[in-house]
């Protein structure tokens, strides 16, 4: 890789990452089907840890700004930050293993973190043994979402990178007697 890319190749990620993250919870989609936790555990992977941390954030703050503000924001954008300084430290190196259990427990992580703050904060459930297990119970279905966006979204981020920045096994030489043949290194 030459200077000048391995110099701006971790920008240019991190920019279309936001791009990604900001179209795609500006787009309709299912309710907690958005690509923000995966871009947080692939950001923490691949991105100097400064950046990825900055990379979920900016996606948040920009399409919060167009969606509109809400009381767990800052609940909201603590959890994406954290997951991704996990994934900067538990992931390097990555492997498929240590990926997918860190996805399952940043879907699990998120999902209590940010239901503990709706059922202390809204309003909506008693603040009681019996209004948390009722707050938990009616986020289920959002629960689903969210694991299998995470697990849809993180799985083709590290898809789509692996096959990007794959070196062949192989490379073309033209031969002008015998046209263009095929040499395995």
């Amino acid at each position: 890789m030459s200077a000048m890319r391995e110099k701006y190749y971790p920008t240019v990620i991190a920019l279309c990452l936001i791009a990604i993250g900001i179209t795609m919870r500006l787009l309709p989609h299912p309710a907690n089907f958005a690509p923000v936790a995966a871009i947080s555990i692939f950001g923490g992977a691949v991105l100097p840890r400064k950046l990825a941390i900055w990379v979920p954030l900016a996606a948040m703050m920009v399409s919060d700004a167009v969606i509109g503000f809400y009381s767990l924001m800052p609940l909201i954008w603590g959890c994406y930050l954290l997951i991704a300084l996990a994934s900067s430290y538990l992931l390097r190196p990555a492997s498929l293993l240590k990926g997918a259990l860190l996805t399952v427990s940043s879907s699990v992580f998120f999902f209590v973190v940010t239901n503990f703050g709706v059922w202390g904060t809204s309003g909506m459930y008693a603040h009681t043994w019996s209004g948390i297990i009722s707050c938990y119970t009616l986020a289920l279905p959002f629960f689903r979402n969210t694991a299998l966006s995470d697990a849809v979204y993180t799985a083709t981020l590290f898809g789509v990178y692996f096959l990007a920045t794959y070196k062949r096994k192989g490379t073309v030489k033209a031969n002008s007697n015998e046209g263009a043949q095929l040499k395995m290194l």
